[in-house]
């Protein structure tokens, strides 16, 4: 991708790998020669076919089933990928879920299942990796946040909090590792079209369109490719940082 390549044997490991953003980032990691762990959830044969696709390219994958909200399975996950693949150098923090609501409305368990996965999720996968990384001195995090950790959105405070704790995290993260030349970084996506979007699409797209300079939808190969830039060596002297990529979406 846009000559981008790995150096040989590097493994990564995408939570939330099985569809949108993270299905995208695991192909595009495998075209730029990285063995990739297709992380999930639940939807084990999405997995599996991306784990296919990526075999297909000529690259080993496996499919890796874990709740990022439970940290030892976090842990548990990341020693069965070094069993299986080796020690990860590529860690892309993308599985996220919704529960939105008016804030009136939200209740304490909408909290909770968003911060859980969002924002724990982040920090059980990242706390799985960084040991083997601070040994091998190198490694990159890219961590998945959204438009709506910048930008104020109806419906959304839970998952806004979610994604705006997860970048100040990462810049302080970004702090602490890079004297082992570990970089952090962030991207922001704005509307892409995905499943998880599907909902606010269908209620909200001429809102949307009205606040976005490009009046379209993002494309997770948009976003992906973003992302194997901020893991690859072309990005070393970058760290801590959040990038958006939202088609210039603008503040209400």
């Amino acid at each position: 991708m846009f000559g981008i390549t790995f150096p040989e044997k590097t493994i990564a490991w995408v939570t939330g790998g099985s569809r949108g953003i993270g299905r995208a980032t695991c192909l595009a990691l495998a075209e730029a020669g990285c063995d990739v762990a297709v992380g999930f959830k639940a939807q084990s044969a999405a997995a599996a076919a991306v784990v296919a696709e990526i075999v297909a390219k000529g690259r080993r994958a496996v499919a890796v089933q874990v709740d990022v909200a439970d940290q030892a399975a976090c842990a548990a996950a990341a020693a069965a990928i070094g069993e299986r693949l080796g020690k990860i150098d590529v860690l892309i923090n993308n599985a996220a879920v919704t529960a939105d609501n008016l804030f009136a409305l939200l209740e304490a368990d909408d909290w909770k299942k968003v911060l859980d996965t969002n924002l724990m999720g982040v920090v059980h996968a990242t706390k799985a990796v960084v040991p083997d990384m601070m040994m091998k001195r190198k490694g990159r995090i890219v961590n998945v946040s959204s438009a709506a950790g910048m930008k104020g959105g109806r419906g959304q405070s839970n998952y806004a909090a979610s994604k705006g704790a997860v970048e100040a995290m990462s810049r302080s993260l970004a702090v602490e590792l890079c004297k082992r030349n570990i970089t952090v970084n962030c991207v922001a996506p704005g509307v892409i079209e995905t499943d998880m979007s599907a909902e606010v699409r269908k209620l909200a797209e001429k809102e949307i369109f009205e606040r976005q300079l490009l009046k379209r939808y993002g494309q997770p190969a948009e976003v992906a490719a973003l992302i194997v830039f901020l893991a690859s060596d072309h990005a070393g002297f970058i760290t801590g940082q959040t990038f958006a990529i939202d088609g210039g979406l603008k503040m209400p």
